[in-house]
């Protein structure tokens, strides 16, 4: 006998207004999408079909079959142990900043090829740029240290007709740049973006793996199976996040007439006080920070500007409408 029913709410209300992934998985539909997702698929304690999300090859599938079914995408992978983000998250960010250029083009989105979004670290799975160029038409250039992960979003890129000629990959060869040698002073970028690692060591990584499985109601491991993957320079560098954001904000000082809105996710809450001082210290002419939950997860977005009001107005002029 199945334990009995649990209730979830049809809508997670955490999520934008527009994310397509605000309803509950729906396996029938995505199974249908990609039948190769259906062996992952069984009946949880509750009687619902599910999947094991402490599966890495679980959850790579259910990735494959939301971009396909929601994105169009024909072809979609990453290399073994590199890291699966969950798409509605990603989502979540593409929407909010979304909004954060209606919010300064009198309520009209800026859609188009015209619009250049920049994605520091995109990794190998390429999803910002998937979900951008789906939802706006955008384009995207999209940096990276590591050259396995630019290959494997190449391949992506490469493999998917709704994404080739809109996105260009870079190689960052200088780990200690954000911007410097991937993003050009003539080069006109309307937003940056960017999802920083987490952690500031391998041991801190290994931590948050542990506590990860625990939630999962799984047993402690000495070699953690990470169910979302993650290569080291996805989930730690020297100093973590707190560390590589107020590096970033200091960096982007040097770009501040060639790039419209900067932006990153800040996963703490206690890092944003650092943040707010390395912007007022690079002289930020305006700060956003929007929030953003999904399920008990909570985070936020924070974007900053050095183009005075005449400068935002010219280059919306110029470029939005």
């Amino acid at each position: 006998m199945p334990e009995k029913k649990k209730e979830h709410p049809l809508i997670k209300s955490r999520l934008h207004p527009r994310n397509k992934h605000r309803e509950r998985y729906n396996f029938a539909l995505l199974k249908e999408t990609l039948p190769e997702l259906a062996s992952f698929v069984t009946l949880n304690v509750y009687d619902d079909e599910s999947i094991d999300f402490a599966n890495p090859e679980a959850v790579k599938m259910l990735n494959k079959a939301l971009l396909k079914h929601y994105y169009d995408l024909d072809y979609w992978d990453i290399p073994q142990d590199f890291l699966c983000p969950p798409i509605p998250g990603r989502a979540d960010y593409i929407h909010h900043i979304a909004d954060l250029l209606q919010r300064k083009n009198y309520g009209k989105s800026p859609i188009g090829e015209k619009i250049k979004c920049f994605d520091v670290g995109v990794g190998a799975n390429c999803v910002y740029p998937i979900i951008g160029i789906k939802e706006y038409g955008w384009s995207f250039i999209g940096s990276d240290i590591d050259t396995i992960s630019l290959s494997s979003a190449k391949k992506i890129v490469n493999a998917n007709p709704i994404l080739t000629g809109k996105v260009e990959l870079r190689l960052q060869t200088n780990s200690k740049e954000t911007f410097y040698g991937v993003m050009f002073k003539d080069e006109p970028i309307d937003l940056s973006i960017c999802n920083p690692p987490f952690h500031a060591s391998v041991a801190e990584a290994k931590a948050g793996t542990m506590r990860k499985l625990k939630n999962l109601n799984l047993p402690e491991t000495e070699i953690p199976v990470k169910n979302f993957g993650g290569k080291n320079g996805e989930l730690w560098c020297p100093g973590g996040e707190e560390k590589f954001i107020v590096n970033m904000i200091r960096q982007s000082r040097q770009f501040s007439d060639s790039c419209y809105w900067f932006s990153t996710l800040v996963a703490k809450q206690n890092h944003l006080k650092s943040a707010y001082e390395a912007l007022k210290k690079a002289d930020a002419v305006e700060v956003q920070t929007i929030p953003m939950g999904q399920g008990n997860k909570i985070s936020r977005i924070l974007a900053w500007t050095f183009l005075n009001p005449a400068k935002q107005e010219e280059w919306m002029a110029k470029r939005w409408r």
